[in-house]
């Protein structure tokens, strides 16, 4: 039955019948007419808003300055007339709670009138905040069942949309969730505090270099996002790739990203159909995509957008994650966001690409042309790396997970030892730098920091560094650790938040030296030499996948936390709470409601996916051996033929024996506290499920194809 169903989405597939529409990506001159038209932005809130209210707006989101109450009333009447004419009928606040994605409640426009008659109506009260039950929400022991009160409070910098559907059109507002205490319960709340402390200590660094005018500091992203492709019918099939996002069991295909011919290969023509109609989608929603292409991995693309302040960045990277599934949907796909999916060949990430910019179009860590520009650029790259070395075990904590953790530190991910790569001439400027002495004839000198002419260090001056997890990359450094599944605004909370402690390490040393009446150049250098002294060892140039970086890697000092089990106790350590609480990220309360959330959520995947591999190794590939076995024995004559039928039955044997392992090991669950508990999953549930992984895929390579009840990997990674 099972042999029959996967054999007709073959054919069907096959024969190029696919329910797949056509689509017609906007020439360039349409794109500017319909980027961003179903955003309430800034020239839909000019154009509908008096002056004086689209003023105070524009403040609140371009100067951080406080929401005006009084105005909240005239735009959500705006809101409410431009949306209706976009055919809405409801509108939701739209948040990012601690599960990792959206949520959403629908409220309809309509109210009755006192005559009966229904009229619709959007408040000013509505638009600023919402009430959602908290309780359901995972809150690491923050909310109680019975504490339902939470809030959701409107984010005037990332401007409302609305989502089209089938059924008609839904006015979406990014907001914040807080309880009704005034504990973050999501993902946005500590990032917008992030922003903030960042903006504080950078000000100070820009201030004591003569800027007197920069207003506002933020930090800009641009995530790029990998995913797999695998057409529906065949992933219908695959009940551990339904329920887990990855598939539990599967043989390693006769070929898989051996020939390196997949990376910026042709697109395959009813992909391009697909991104086509997501690249449309987002236009309309005012996210500005860039690139797409094959990524390394059969079945395997790429998506990324352009830069974008952090928190905007991160509103459209969750609408791109959404908009990924639904699309995949309608083309007959099934979207897998998994970081690992597929054995044997490579997983998926999400690269942070990081970087500080002025509300005056500055990037601070533009290396510039001239001295004053580069001793300015120096502090801050500087910064950046004492925060790495420093807090390099809270960045690995940021992008910890289940799914993560079959990724990181393969060899086509970042490991999870965090190291630096500078490349080029900036390696050699810092090289000198720990040395203390700047060599002449060298391709960075003459270097006497904001005295004589440093050199202009091209964007590009060296080459990349594929396996580096945090490397500079011209003007940015470049993240690479983020899972594809993950929400970035984690990562970036964590960047905003140690930089921000190093600027002001180094601005507290700057205005003192500054109050003694040391001379400012003379200052910027000592401090610069004497930081990239202490915090050199995490400067790596080579190769991150090495044993012999591993070793090294120990004797520099650096942490290599290789699973979510050994992150966990960094995230409400002592050091942690110290650090997120005197810049007002993350409470001491907070923090621990972290480890609670992040531990049981680990603990929670485990379990599910555990329990679908007994489950569909005892119902689907346990029958289907005996299937083969009872046919071999009607047929096997020889005693080569009868040798294959003694080999099969050892794999049915290690198959029953690793799967009442593994149902012995799930008995065995222990009740202890969230530490307890990992580390059991860590080291008895993945153990005893990598062992029925091996008896299935040798069943898997063993059983008639004809007999076998899940699509193969070369099935479901080339069949287009």
């Amino acid at each position: 039955m099972s042999t029959n169903i996967r054999r007709k989405a073959l054919l069907v597939i096959g024969a190029n019948k696919n329910p797949f529409a056509e689509v017609e990506f906007p020439t360039t001159k349409c794109v500017n007419e319909i980027f961003g038209k179903y955003c309430f932005g800034e020239n839909v809130q000019r154009e509908r808003l008096s002056p004086k209210v689209f003023k105070s707006l524009q403040e609140t989101i371009r100067q951080g300055k406080t929401l005006d109450s009084g105005i909240a009333d005239e735009v959500a009447a705006a809101m409410l007339k431009w949306a209706l004419e976009l055919g809405v009928t409801h509108f939701t606040h739209w948040f990012q709670p601690m599960t990792g994605s959206t949520a959403e409640k629908h409220d309809c426009f309509i109210e009755p009138r006192g005559d009966g008659l229904p009229i619709a109506k959007f408040r000013g009260g509505e638009l600023i905040r919402g009430e959602p039950d908290a309780s359901s929400f995972p809150s690491g022991g923050l909310r109680a069942t019975f504490e339902a009160r939470g809030y959701t409070a409107w984010d005037p910098t990332s401007p409302a949309f609305v989502l089209k559907h089938d059924n008609g059109a839904t006015l979406v507002i990014p907001t914040i969730f807080v309880s009704w205490t005034g504990e973050a319960l999501d993902k946005k709340t500590p990032l917008l505090r992030s922003g903030a402390a960042l903006q504080e200590q950078a000000l100070r660094i820009l201030r004591l270099f003569g800027n007197k005018t920069a207003n506002r500091i933020e930090s800009t992203m641009g995530a790029e996002q990998e995913y797999f492709l695998v057409d529906r019918r065949l992933a219908a099939l695959r009940p551990d790739l339904l329920v887990t996002g990855r598939t539990l069991f599967g043989a390693k295909p006769p070929r898989g990203q051996e020939l390196e011919d997949n990376y910026f290969g042709a697109i395959p023509e009813r992909v391009l159909k697909f991104m086509t109609d997501v690249e449309k989608e987002l236009l309309d929603l005012g996210v500005p995509i860039k690139t797409r292409h094959n990524e390394v991995a059969p079945g395997q693309f790429e998506l990324a957008p352009m830069f974008e302040t952090a928190n905007l960045a991160t509103d459209h990277q969750m609408l791109i994650m959404r908009t990924l599934k639904s699309v995949a949907a309608r083309h007959g796909f099934l979207c897998v966001l998994h970081e690992k999916p597929f054995a044997g060949v490579n997983g998926s990430g999400k690269h942070n690409n990081w970087s500080l910019g002025t509300d005056e179009g500055e990037n601070l860590l533009e290396p510039g042309d001239t001295p004053g520009e580069n001793a300015q650029f120096l502090v801050f790259c500087t910064a950046v790396l004492r925060a790495v070395h420093k807090y390099g075990h809270l960045l690995r904590m940021s992008v910890c997970g289940a799914g993560n953790d079959h990724r990181l530190g393969a060899n086509e991910a970042p490991p999870a030892i965090i190291s630096v790569f500078l490349g080029g001439a900036l390696d050699e400027v810092y090289a000198q730098l720990a040395a203390g002495s700047l060599t002449p004839g060298s391709k960075a000198a003459p270097l006497e920091i904001g005295v004589t002419l440093l050199p202009p260090i091209s964007r590009h001056s060296g080459d990349r560094n594929r396996t580096s997890p945090f490397a500079f990359t011209g003007n940015k450094f470049e993240f690479r650790a983020v899972g594809s599944s993950q929400n970035p605004a984690g990562s970036t909370t964590v960047i905003n938040t140690i930089v921000a402690e190093s600027l002001d390490y180094m601005a507290t040393k700057l205005e003192a030296a500054v109050a003694k009446g040391e001379d400012f150049k003379a200052a910027v250098r000592n401090l610069v030499i004497e930081t990239v002294k202490e915090h050199k060892d995490i400067i790596f140039s080579g190769d991150c996948y090495s044993q012999a970086w591993k070793e090294e890697a120990a004797k520099r000092g650096l942490p290599n936390l290789v699973s979510t089990v050994d992150c966990l106790p960094h995230i409400n350590s002592k050091e942690s709470i110290a650090l997120f609480s005197k810049y007002k990220v993350y409470s001491d309360v907070e923090l621990n409601s972290r480890f609670e959330i992040i531990g049981d959520n680990y603990i929670t995947i485990i379990n599910i996916e555990s329990s679908t591999a007994v489950e569909v190794a005892s119902t689907l590939i346990l029958p289907a051996a005996f299937r083969y076995k009872e046919s071999l024995q009607k047929t096997a004559t020889t005693s080569p033929q009868k040798g294959l039928l003694d080999k099969l039955d050892g794999q049915i044997d290690a198959l029953i024996i690793s799967l009442e392992t593994l149902r012995a090991k799930k008995a065995g669950f222990p009740d202890g506290e969230t530490q307890e508990r990992a580390n059991y999953c860590r080291d008895k549930i993945l153990p005893a499920m990598l062992e029925l992984r091996k008896a299935v895929d040798a069943l898997e390579e063993t059983v008639d194809d004809d007999l076998w009840p899940l699509p193969t990997y070369t099935e479901m990674l080339f069949a287009y």
